[in-house]
């Protein structure tokens, strides 16, 4: 069955990514982005092959008006991936942060409401939520003690969308995701560490690792992602589900692989470990395996040879 989707954030790495894989389905789609983070670029597909399914919306979730284009533009499913992203920026202005990640939010919920929207679908963090847990892998049950203002945030959406489902019946899904990696994922500032690696290796450039490269991060494909997003629009009403492969990878495990990958031998460059950094990570998707029919299929051999392959391709045509 398809529907009118809106997606905001629709502009970045997963949510164009996203946006690719519903209009292939055959859906509606338009796309909420300030391109802040963003690039039109990621959308060149979606611009090309929408065949009048696909709308761009340059707006800023904070923004009042948003409240309003959704009720005009009257979603079916609402995928909210908008966000501020990076941690460090939470503890540096959680007022900025808050601004974005609860207050957006609530306008993206109220702009649902406003367009009589069935199902908004989230993007938590399964990195952050959940906080430090003695556990692993760390189920959806576990306490959400988050260490962040960016955690804090992330949780207080999860319980907005649990008190709208109550007080207006509007249905959600949320999913926690854990290091998510993949082709268009930005390799500048704090983008995830598959990206920031395949960018200095084509470049040439010594990678950087923060601490001893023991923590271990639980990363998971974009293009499985996608999938778990696309299923949770008709599955997994009122759930928080884990998006991640179950297994913890080192970074220095990551380095070595992609180095092979990419021809590399030289050892990376070891720098003093970040303050609250989480020593490990790794989720458990039992929950997205039986609600949502989802399970991981790309290996993360698979997954950073397509990454390098893809900066190789881009680095070329620019």
């Amino acid at each position: 069955m398809t529907y009118h989707a809106l997606v905001t954030g629709g502009a970045g790495f997963i949510g164009s990514t996203l946006v690719d894989r519903l209009l292939a389905e055959g859906h509606t789609v338009d796309v909420v982005d300030n391109l802040s983070n963003g690039s039109l670029g990621n959308l060149a597909e979606a611009r090309s092959a929408g065949s009048g399914r696909f709308h761009f919306h340059q707006v800023d979730v904070r923004s009042p008006d948003l409240i309003g284009l959704m009720e005009r533009r009257k979603p079916e499913v609402v995928y909210h991936l908008a966000a501020q992203v990076d941690v460090r920026v939470s503890v540096a202005d959680p007022v900025l942060d808050a601004e974005t990640n609860v207050v957006g939010s609530l306008r993206v919920l109220e702009g649902a409401r406003a367009a009589g929207a069935r199902k908004v679908v989230f993007a938590s963090s399964g990195g952050t939520i959940y906080g430090g847990v003695d556990e692993l892998p760390i189920k959806e049950s576990s306490p959400q003690h988050p260490l962040s203002p960016y955690g804090v945030a992330k949780k207080a959406v999860g319980d907005y969308l649990f008190a709208y489902r109550e007080l207006h019946g509007l249905e959600y899904t949320a999913l926690a995701l854990s290091n998510v990696f993949g082709p268009r994922q930005d390799p500048h500032g704090e983008a995830g560490v598959v990206a920031i690696f395949a960018g200095r290796f084509l470049a040439g450039e010594p990678c950087v690792i923060y601490g001893d490269g023991k923590q271990t991060r639980d990363f998971v494909f974009v293009d499985d992602v996608v999938d778990a997003f696309s299923r949770a629009g008709e599955r997994g009403s009122g759930l928080l589900c884990n998006i991640g492969t179950g297994q913890e990878t080192s970074v220095n495990d990551l380095y070595w692989a992609m180095a092979k990958n990419a021809g590399v031998s030289q050892p990376p460059i070891y720098a003093p470990a970040r303050s609250g950094e989480l020593q490990r990570n790794c989720l458990d998707a039992t929950r997205a395996s039986i609600h949502l029919g989802w399970k991981p299929w790309t290996t993360l051999d698979q997954g950073t040879a397509a990454v390098l392959d893809w900066f190789q391709r881009n680095k070329s045509s620019e």
